[in-house]
């Protein structure tokens, strides 16, 4: 099995920026820039290599997880809005999925598309009170192509951050509170089946599963307890990298897409990899 020096160029992470509040939801773009958010700041900011990071959004709805659609569109999901939004070419900013059932969804936190358009996103409770959660659980949502909300999954501590395989076959959803990785499979028409436990991420340290990646060989990256967990595909541990802050986030990026940028607390860093990162959208 591959080590983690067999991964990474190096394990040293290189700070690129700091000063942030709380950053989170970092999405490459093939132009050649980074968007990521700073939820308490509801600022998304864009970095571009070897310059400082300046501010893309402003009152963003406290934005965390971010992706592209199969267009180049911005998805984000907004705690403070409660809900997924998408900004269109012209900078217009609209709602994707505020309401399930007629009432309120929590507060959307982690996002990823399917290469047909569907997106899947977890809606755990993190940006809201406990008297304003009108949701009955805290669910993992599908929302197809042609529009229509599905909650796929109800029995979750707090769903978090998901990732899908690079033959679309698998989705891998984290559970913050229960720091475990689950998996499923994914049916033609979106749904899921064949619910198990991928991993386990019981730790001494602090932190839980957050933001997660895969790289082009299915081998998944996920922000834990003290660091970086990567997992190769069939569940083993690889390693866990340490990085100067608790990670939140992360994200391939750079013209290979061998840089990984990772979202910790107050700054923005980067490690390289050796094998690179699935595109969001090309």
């Amino acid at each position: 099995m591959s080590t983690l020096a067999d991964l990474f160029v190096s394990l040293d992470a290189t700070e690129i920026a700091a000063g942030f509040q709380f950053t989170e939801g970092p999405v490459w773009h093939p132009d050649g820039f980074l968007l990521f958010s700073d939820i308490p700041a509801a600022i998304i900011y864009r970095f571009e290599p070897d310059r400082q990071p300046q501010p893309w959004r402003r009152n963003s709805g406290n934005s965390n997880g971010l992706t592209f659609d199969r267009q180049g569109r911005l998805l984000a999901c907004e705690h403070g809005n409660r809900r997924v939004s998408r900004t269109e070419a012209d900078g217009a900013v609209v709602t994707l999925a505020d309401r399930y059932e007629g009432k309120r969804l929590n507060s959307p936190n982690d996002i990823v598309v399917r290469s047909d358009g569907a997106v899947y996103f977890t809606d755990p409770p993190y940006g809201i009170e406990p008297e304003q959660q009108e949701q009955p659980c805290n669910g993992l949502y599908l929302l197809t192509a042609d529009g229509e909300l599905r909650r796929l999954v109800d029995d979750f501590g707090r769903p978090n951050g998901l990732a899908l395989a690079p033959d679309e076959h698998t989705l891998y959803v984290d559970d913050s509170p229960r720091r475990i990785i689950r998996a499923f499979d994914v049916m033609p028409d979106g749904g899921l089946c064949n619910d198990r436990l991928f991993a386990d991420l019981s730790s001494p340290d602090q932190g839980s599963p957050d933001g997660m990646k895969v790289d082009a060989e299915g081998r998944i990256y996920c922000t834990g307890p003290g660091g970086l967990w990567v997992y190769a595909v069939d569940g083993a541990l690889v390693g866990i990298v340490r990085l100067p802050q608790q990670p939140a986030n992360l994200a391939f990026g750079g013209h290979d897409l061998r840089t990984l940028y990772i979202t910790a607390r107050t700054g923005l860093y980067s490690l390289t990899t050796r094998t690179p990162g699935l595109p969001v959208f090309w």
